[in-house]
């Protein structure tokens, strides 16, 4: 199991836009292929306009299969061509959970999907 990190720098002023347009139109969107969304974030300090959220897979597979269905969701894409014009970088990263953590992430998982 692990965790997929996604980070999106706004252009500056326009997180409200992009968290309005992400719950009106793909929030259902992604909760209905990726389904396990363990936390979506804005940035407070530290780098600012930045969108961070994470969803947990069982395995790689598993994550390629369900971005695979989304991407070709005609729904997402439409969401897609209206939301580019809000980020300046993207950036993803793959998160292994630490031992300890292992048992607690599947639980998590586990209530949400």
């Amino acid at each position: 199991m692990f965790v997929e990190e996604r980070i999106y720098t706004l252009r500056p002023g326009r997180t409200g836009d992009f968290l309005k347009l992400y719950e009106e139109e793909a929030l259902a969107i992604q909760l209905k292929h990726l389904r396990t969304m363990i936390g979506y974030y804005s940035s407070e300090f530290g780098p600012l306009n930045q969108i961070i959220h994470l969803w947990a897979f069982d395995d790689i597979n598993r994550r390629v299969e369900r971005r695979d269905r989304m991407m070709a969701d005609p729904d997402w894409r439409h969401f897609v061509n209206k939301l580019l014009p809000l980020i300046e970088h993207q950036e993803s990263r793959i998160l292994r959970p630490a031992p300890f953590f292992r048992s607690k992430l599947a639980a998590i998982v586990q209530q949400i999907d």
